[in-house]
């Protein structure tokens, strides 16, 4: 099975393709099968988010499209920034402006505790949806620490590992991150889907 990420974020290719090729999905880029489709995320939920890009990027292509949504969400600030956590502070904030807004918005908060979400949707040319969903917890770091990662891994402090997300390998943090654990629960599903459609 093709599936087509609609991204252009190498880093969740390489985690999608990390976790699926297992079970023999390939999955490839919208440049591989020459579409290039730009999708406004106006979802309230990661969940409409990851649906409304998957299948954008289906119906253009014509092929069975997975997309992720995925955010900050801390409790402090009442879940933000959420869907927003891409776009936090505006378009010209790059990763490290936006984690360091957050650090700023957060001074003097003694509750750190916030989650990573991620919501997978693959939408099939025949109207089939499979569809995930992949939480984990932590707390918010005072500081940035490690250099692997990106988005939010800096400042993501998991008690657990006493470590941030950019201080995990890249296998520590797919066994318990929040994509992680939407792509096992996606795989899962999707091996089943197939065996219907055998």
């Amino acid at each position: 099975m093709k599936l087509v990420l609609a991204s252009k974020n190498e880093k969740k290719l390489r985690e999608l393709r990390d976790i699926l090729s297992a079970q023999g999905v390939e999955v490839v880029t919208e440049a591989d099968v020459g579409v290039d489709v730009d999708v406004e995320e106006t979802g309230t939920t990661f969940e409409e988010n990851a649906f409304l890009k998957a299948h954008a990027v289906m119906q253009t292509s014509g092929l069975p499209a997975v997309a992720d949504d995925s955010g900050l969400c801390v409790d402090a600030l009442n879940g933000a920034p959420g869907v927003y956590s891409a776009r936090y502070g505006g378009p010209e904030l790059d990763d490290v402006g936006r984690y360091r807004l957050l650090l700023e918005n957060m001074r003097g908060q003694l509750d750190r505790r916030c989650k990573f979400v991620s919501a997978i949707c693959c939408c099939f040319p025949n109207g089939d949806r499979v569809e995930a969903r992949g939480e984990c917890p932590g707390t918010l770091a005072y500081a940035p620490r490690g250099e692997d990662g990106f988005g939010y891994d800096p400042i993501f402090f998991v008690p657990e590992q006493k470590k941030t997300f950019a201080q995990l390998t890249a296998e520590e943090k797919n066994a318990i991150s929040h994509r992680g654990k939407a792509l096992a629960a996606f795989a899962e599903k999707l091996r089943e889907y197939q065996n219907q459609m055998k």
